[in-house]
């Protein structure tokens, strides 16, 4: 899989995954909106290993229905979880969004890699992510991008 290519598996009835995004926090405003702050999709430092204070996983969802959402981060070897995030359940109402958000703190990213972020939807694999994670002396693994994700 190439930089920022996704891996998506046959959708269950009546969910769709509308987006995912990574970002260091995520606020309930006024009017029930939310606001993201530190948007981004790769993780560029001076060295590593590298510790996240806060992390935040956002995925977006249509359709209906009841469902357990879990979200983990692999090593790029896919052998070892960084971090599992605990079951959590969330309804759609008909026709309906909803969004489902994974809190982490103190989050170690040991080495230079394409971590696989993957959300599970009752328990079952629904959807892989890359996550690529350098340092200065390894910018060739971000590559370019046309467009602002």
């Amino acid at each position: 899989m190439a930089t920022g290519e996704t891996m998506t598996i046959p959708d269950q009835k009546n969910l769709n995954l509308l987006y995912t995004l990574f970002c260091d926090d995520v606020r309930l405003e006024a009017g029930n909106k939310l606001s993201f702050m530190g948007v981004f999709q790769n993780i560029m430092v001076q060295q590593l290993p590298v510790s996240l204070i806060k992390f935040a996983i956002v995925n977006h969802w249509q359709g209906q229905g009841s469902y357990l959402s879990e979200v983990r981060i692999l090593t790029p070897d896919r052998q070892h979880p960084i971090v599992v995030s605990q079951p959590t359940r969330f309804e759609i109402a008909s026709g309906g969004y909803a969004d489902n958000i994974s809190f982490f703190v103190n989050v170690a990213f040991p080495t230079a890699g394409r971590y696989v972020v993957q959300t599970l939807i009752d328990s079952n694999l629904y959807k892989e992510e890359l996550l690529t994670v350098s340092d200065v002396a390894e910018p060739e693994m971000l590559g370019t991008s046309e467009s602002v994700n």
